[in-house]
């Protein structure tokens, strides 16, 4: 069956505008209109309830004809009515349908808008239409994201669903915690830092995260879970913060003006970035933040929650949830109050009746108890009980089991089965039998993590161990095979997935640069960062990479060392992209002057590049177009055609910021070949988009869009926000007199684009900005700039496309 609900937009609005009498006439008419459409196409009437209706259609494309009749029926009315379709299979009762799918069909029509009908990926696939993507959306109350469709062309606000957020979907249900979930909720509500404090394995992260799950309404701009148990420098928390915000301007001015909320995950190791957090409460009106930690900050404004041992009963019915075996139930009740309620202590216990039942569980237990009080002397006593509990169940692992278990310390994150087996020489009978006691979590699709508590008490047996040394040092290999397995991809196709995985491993990478910069005489310290700059330029982990690079450097590598050479000159690329030109200058002529004195033609070229665009930033055009023609005699010197491409390149687009459009054309067409023939798609993208700015400039129209959409469709996958930003720009610019409402739209996307990004418009680009300017002119395109702005990028992106 495929099932459609209608609901009316703003009905009490619309009754306080047309008073009682008129309003109830045009209800009326509505109601005529829609069960004509639904009639005419076989539509059966389930229920009515106030000004919503729910219908029942034998087909999926009944129920599409029947949305698409009734929404142009009302178009020019008062009443403007959102419906939702979904196709699936419902349990039919004496009270009707029931079942998920209904539920999901009422969900599908409460995201839309007065006038859209958006459908789902079932009624879609079923009627065998095309129809415009919205995306993959989670809905309330739905565990899994859903892919949505529009039926027709209009142009709405983004759907009101749960997207803007990155909570992980929880794999059970919060047992208990009733009384902290309303109490939270309240200090949320009041309080713009609330602080989740408790003992290691208290069960902090999984209340926050329900907390976290259940204010997403209150918070349109977002609500967003920062996981810091991989951070180990205080200093990176901010720019942690950024990246997972996707933002690559100052943190405090991107949050400024935003109502959104910030889960900041295991911050008790951080404390020393407290800081950030009362610059953000100082800097910023409407963010609001919820910390979990094993103290509190200190700081001004922050309401602290203790979170204690749950009570009896809710230990009990989470032992009973986990549990394999749960007779006698006297001993399990017995289990949890000697655990003193700790979820993860109850969890670890209730995995063993696997192999125990409870009765034997609480034998053990009691000897463990007894004999096991460990920990320091200082530390509170539900902290000692979690230690004898992870001790505990070490303790029943056999000798393979324990020496993998500690080996598997090394990892910092998650990490998949094949990095296991490299660095740990783990087997997946031993993975399995981790993942079963508890030891071991699953960490997303085919990966693996340890509670960092559990963790931590894994790291002492490995320093005990005495092969600490070579564990990491084969970590160490491992992450800087990967590193450099990826630096050459991420040019190429394909760069979006490497740009991913290694933002999925970067935890991990951070522990091995932890590891091999420190040791001068290795060299893997500076491959490792080397080949992480791309990515660490790419991500915009600028102040981070720097800092590692000025690591490398500082250890003193031999200046006739070649990787000293690229160490140079990667250090001074990050500093050029920071705007920081000075210390760029400074590494970048000296990464010149050792290139020339030791015949290094490749970086020598490279350094040019990047001295080329500090001429370029000083006004010194004529200088930094002597520099960019000798990068591309070096570039063919070392058989380089990257190099020597991306020098075209810029060649082509100082000309077109000098004027010179037919030279520019000439030099921007002859990178772009070259970029095709290295399949390089990032400046495959950026030469389509600045050869349709030399079209706007020589008012070539159609040949700019055909140009700009072809960069889109390049650079959409590669998640470069910066491209984005420019081609969305240019195609408003192109539409700015044959459509001035929609360049407006997509004028207002990429300002807000590049506000989120910090970045300014260059002075090709100004021109052609305030020509759209003028053109637009005398247009009521005031609402349409502001709805653009209100766009996602990837919305603003579709609407770009669509042109």
């Amino acid at each position: 069956m495929t099932f459609l609900f209608t609901d009316i937009e703003g009905s009490t609005r619309l009754l306080h505008e047309l008073g009682a009498a008129q309003y109830a006439v045009a209800l009326a008419e509505h109601r005529q209109v829609l069960r004509k459409a639904f009639t005419e196409h076989g539509g059966v009437e389930v229920d009515t309830q106030g000004d919503a209706f729910f219908v029942a259609f034998p087909t999926a494309s009944g129920a599409l004809a029947s949305a698409r009749d009734a929404s142009a029926a009302l178009a020019d009315g008062p009443i403007h009515v959102r419906i939702g379709v979904h196709t699936g299979e419902p349990l039919l009762t004496g009270e009707g349908y029931v079942g998920r799918d209904v539920h999901k069909a009422a969900r599908i029509a409460a995201a839309g808008h007065g006038g859209q009908v958006v459908v789902s990926d079932a009624t879609r696939l079923a009627a065998g239409v095309d129809l415009r993507s919205l995306g993959a959306h989670r809905l309330k109350d739905l565990a899994a994201p859903e892919q949505l469709w529009q039926l027709g062309e209009g142009m709405f606000p983004p759907l009101k669903s749960l997207n803007q957020t990155n909570l992980p979907i929880q794999p059970s249900p919060l047992v208990g915690r009733q009384r902290e979930l309303e109490q939270g909720g309240r200090l949320l509500r009041e309080h713009r830092l609330v602080t989740l404090v408790g003992a290691g394995g208290s069960g902090k992260t999984r209340l926050a995260l329900q907390l976290a799950s259940q204010a997403v309404e209150a918070f349109p701009q977002g609500v967003w879970w920062v996981p810091l148990q991989g951070l180990r420098d205080a200093e990176l928390v901010e720019s942690t913060i950024a990246s997972v915000l996707g933002t690559k301007a100052d943190l405090i001015d991107h949050l400024a003006g935003r109502r959104l909320l910030l889960l900041l995950d295991n911050f008790e190791h951080l404390i020393g970035a407290a800081n950030v957090v009362a610059a953000i409460l100082a800097g910023t009106k409407h963010v609001h933040l919820l910390v979990t930690s094993r103290e509190p900050l200190r700081i001004a404004g922050e309401s602290v929650e203790a979170i204690e041992p749950l009570p009896n009963d809710d230990a009990v019915a989470l032992f009973l949830a986990r549990a394999v075996q749960v007779e006698p139930l006297a001993a399990v009740d017995e289990i949890c109050r000697r655990l003193d309620g700790l979820p993860l202590a109850i969890e670890l216990a209730a995995a063993r009746t696997a192999l125990l039942a409870p009765d034997q569980l609480l034998a053990r237990l009691d000897q463990r108890l007894s004999l096991l009080t460990g920990g320091r002397r200082d530390a509170p006593d539900r902290q000692r009980t979690l230690r004898a509990t992870i001790e505990w169940s070490h303790d029943l692992l056999g000798e393979a089991e324990q020496q993998l278990f500690r080996r598997l310390a090394v990892f910092d994150g998650s990490f998949d089965t094949k990095a296991a087996e490299d660095v740990c020489d783990a087997g997946l009978d031993g993975l399995q039998s981790l993942l079963e006691r508890s030891l071991l979590r699953r960490w997303g699709f085919g990966r693996l993590a340890m509670l960092e508590t559990i963790r931590e008490y894994a790291n002492e047996r490995l320093d005990a161990s005495g092969e600490a040394e070579e564990r990491r040092h084969r970590h160490a290999l491992h992450f800087l095979a990967l590193a450099e397995r990826a630096a050459p991809k991420l040019v190429g196709r394909g760069q979006a997935d490497w740009l991913e995985l290694l933002e999925q491993e970067y935890p991990n990478l951070r522990a091995a640069l932890a590891w091999s910069v420190p040791r001068r005489a290795d060299a893997n310290g500076p491959r490792l960062a080397g080949a992480l700059t791309t990515f660490w330029a790419h991500r915009g982990h600028f102040k981070e990479g720097r800092g590692w690079l000025a690591a490398v450097l500082t250890a003193g590598a031999a200046s006739d060392d070649p990787t000293y050479r690229m160490v140079l000159w990667d250090a001074g690329l990050l500093a050029s992209l920071q705007g920081d030109w000075a210390d760029s200058k400074r590494l970048s002529e000296e990464c010149r002057r050792l290139c020339d004195k030791r015949g290094d033609a490749k970086f020598g070229a490279r350094s040019r590049l990047v001295l080329a665009r500090i001429a370029a930033a000083e006004g010194d055009h004529e200088h930094a177009s002597a520099l960019l023609a000798e990068a591309v005699v070096l570039a063919r010197e070392a058989d380089d055609p990257s190099t020597g491409a991306v020098a075209s390149f810029n060649l082509g687009y100082g000309a077109l910021s000098a004027g010179h459009y037919e030279r520019a054309r000439r030099d921007l067409e002859a990178a772009l070949e070259r970029f095709i023939e290295l399949d390089n798609s990032y400046f495959i993208a950026r030469s389509l988009a600045a050869l349709g700015a030399v079209a706007l400039h020589e008012r070539r129209t159609d040949d700019a869009v055909t140009l700009l959409r072809r960069s889109l469709e390049v650079s959409r996958p590669l998640g470069d926000r910066d491209d984005m930003a420019w081609a969305i720009q240019l195609m408003g610019i192109a539409r700015s007199v044959s459509d001035p409402q929609r360049a407006a739209r997509l004028l207002g996307g990429a300002e807000a684009l590049r506000d989120e990004l910090g970045l300014t418009l260059q002075g090709a680009e100004r021109d052609l900005h305030d020509r759209a300017l003028v053109a637009l002119d005398g247009h009521a395109t005031a609402a349409a700039w502001a709805a653009g702005r209100a766009l996602l990028p990837e919305q603003a992106a579709d609407e770009a496309l669509a042109l």
